[in-house]
Formats: structure tokens, C-alpha cells, sequence
């Protein structure tokens, strides 16, 4: 399955580890991880509007992360985390 980013940025969801609503991620702590993060190429804009969701995804032992125009709600939304999830609450032990 894949994962529509913004733009023409889609990434398969596999490689997707966590999705941020920006504002959410507004500490000292993370503001320098970003910061880190820019500095050593691994941030990716997907365009020039403000960003509203952080992709944090990883491709063959790499962290890319996106600052994608679309909100976390959205992205979620879009992909099959829900279910995932839901499915995984829902496995009891012995099946």
C-alpha cells in the first residue's frame, strides 16, 4: 500500500514509523532534532506551503523525514493504520 504525501510524493507505507501533527512537536527537544535533522539532509519539503504533519519514515536503513502540507489527520486517515491497529487490539493470545 501506498502512503500520498503531497504534491507528487508517495511513499510506501511500510517505511512509514510515525505521523506528527506539527504543532504537536513544539519542544526544545524536538525543534533541535529537526534542526540536526535539516542540517544533515534528511529533512525533505514536499513544497513551499507550511508544513502541518511530520512523515518520519525510513528506506533501506535511512531516515528520510517529510514535512508534508497535508495534516496528520488526514495522512492517517489515508492510510491503513487504523486497521492495522484495530486488528492487532483485537488478536487475542492462541490465534
Amino acid at each position: 500500500m501506498f502512503l500520498h504525501l503531497g504534491e507528487n510524493v508517495v511513499i510506501p507505507q511500510k517505511e512509514v514509523i510515525a505521523i506528527l501533527d506539527i504543532e504537536s512537536v513544539n519542544s526544545i527537544d524536538s525543534n533541535k532534532f529537526m534542526r540536526i535533522s535539516d542540517e544533515e539532509g534528511f529533512v525533505k519539503r514536499i513544497n513551499k506551503e507550511k508544513p502541518k504533519s511530520i512523515v518520519l519514515t525510513e528506506r533501506d536503513k535511512k531516515s528520510i523525514i517529510y514535512l508534508s502540507p497535508i495534516s496528520s489527520v488526514t495522512l492517517v486517515k489515508r492510510s491503513d493504520f487504523k486497521r492495522e491497529m484495530n486488528s492487532l487490539i483485537n488478536l487475542k493470545p492462541g490465534k
